[in-house]
């Protein structure tokens, strides 16, 4: 999995979650579980959207139709996930 948008929050996440799921690309939302830890503390960076390795550039091309920011750039992915495998989807 890779890494194709950081969101600011769990709303701009499903945002592209839906997106992408309407465009047959299999999503994960990584992080999620992790904002209800913080209790009402802005926390920013926790939650990105994973798309499949093979689904990255359309994925791309789907986030940055959407307007809601600056998807993530190819240098700046990161190559596995959380330092290992990922999931399978």
């Amino acid at each position: 999995m890779r890494v194709v948008y950081e969101a600011a929050g769990i709303i701009d996440a499903h945002l592209v979650r839906h997106a992408l799921e309407a465009a047959d690309i299999p999503v994960f939302v990584k992080g999620e579980a992790l904002l209800g830890g913080m209790g009402e503390l802005p926390m920013f960076g926790l939650v990105q959207v994973c798309v499949p390795e093979a689904a990255w550039t359309q994925a791309r091309d789907v986030v940055e139709a959407l307007g809601l920011g600056n998807p993530v750039a190819l240098e700046d992915d990161q190559d596995g996930w959380l330092g290992g495998t990922a999931p399978a989807v």
